[in-house]
């Protein structure tokens, strides 16, 4: 990526939409420079993947993403062969011997390139984003040390694809799991939580700017103080916005029981959490002037 500074990064990801702490321009800013992958950790709605899409559209980069799953492979990361593709091919070639068929069938015209290979070999500025690595099996880690550990994929029937310009690698985690340290080594490290409560007000300005800023102020409350409670998933960045929007649509003025108790499930999304919060949550202590 083509940051100058660690300013530079917080002003073009503002530009698209994405409000840095500045821990997270610093890290970014540092990722770029010393072409390492950057490992964002954090609960689920912080913006971790939101932060690869924003780096790539304010560095007019190409994004690629590898969704990691349990059982998730190489075939299914790295690259495989068109094999329907391959026995046709076999097939409309009865008179060939096998040495000449095999000359074809193992070319880039059967080659179906998968997320880790597409970025290795894109010319341009990419973005790889590998989402939730902690989802995938423990043997992903080892193909990860081996492509981003020298930016390179070794195809046997076509022999060792070098990048001619090393993607700005991305991984995310829940923290589910424990990666391993070979990994953890090899990127670095940024830890993202909920953000502070001026920093989500305005964040939540810039997504709904037609919502009053008294309001934006009052929903930024409420949330933290449900974030506060013993819930099975307190509620994400992403949600704030839905509700922000959702009193919008409403055309909600304040925030008082009624409306609160009507469109708690956009922000909660199961039932004892909803119950919890309707007899736990004190909205008038919350939105009291400290």
């Amino acid at each position: 990526m083509d940051f100058t500074s660690v300013d530079d990064v917080k002003k073009r990801l503002e530009e698209v939409g994405y409000l840095a702490s500045d821990a997270v321009a610093t890290t970014v800013y540092l990722a770029s420079e010393l072409g390492k992958p950057l490992l964002v950790e954090g609960p689920a709605g912080v913006g971790k993947t939101e932060l690869s899409r924003a780096v790539a559209e304010a560095c007019d980069a190409s994004l690629v993403r590898l969704q990691c799953y349990e059982g998730v492979d190489e075939a299914r990361a790295l690259y495989e062969w068109n094999h329907a593709k391959q026995l046709l091919r076999i097939t409309a070639g009865r008179d060939e011997t096998w040495d000449e068929a095999r000359t074809d069938i193992f070319s880039e015209e059967f080659l179906l390139p998968r997320p880790l290979l597409t970025a290795i070999r894109n010319d341009g500025p990419t973005v790889l984003l590998v989402d939730e690595t902690d989802k995938a099996d423990v043997e992903i880690e080892g193909l990860l040390l081996e492509v981003l550990g020298d930016f390179q994929v070794t195809v046997p029937e076509l022999g060792t694809i070098v990048a001619t310009r090393k993607p700005f690698v991305v991984l995310t985690s829940n923290a589910t799991r424990e990666l391993s340290e070979a990994l953890r080594r090899r990127c670095l490290f940024l830890h993202v939580d909920f953000p502070e409560a001026d920093l989500e007000e305005r964040i939540v300005r810039l997504k709904v700017p037609d919502l009053d800023e008294t309001l934006a102020a009052s929903v930024v409350r409420v949330v933290n103080a449900l974030r506060a409670l013993p819930l099975r998933k307190a509620p994400s960045i992403a949600e704030t916005i839905d509700w922000a929007r959702t009193l919008l649509a409403l055309g909600a003025d304040i925030l008082d029981d009624e409306v609160v108790r009507d469109s708690l499930g956009v922000i909660l999304k199961h039932a004892d959490d909803v119950a919890k919060a309707r007899s736990s949550l004190d909205l008038d202590q919350v939105l009291s002037p400290s």
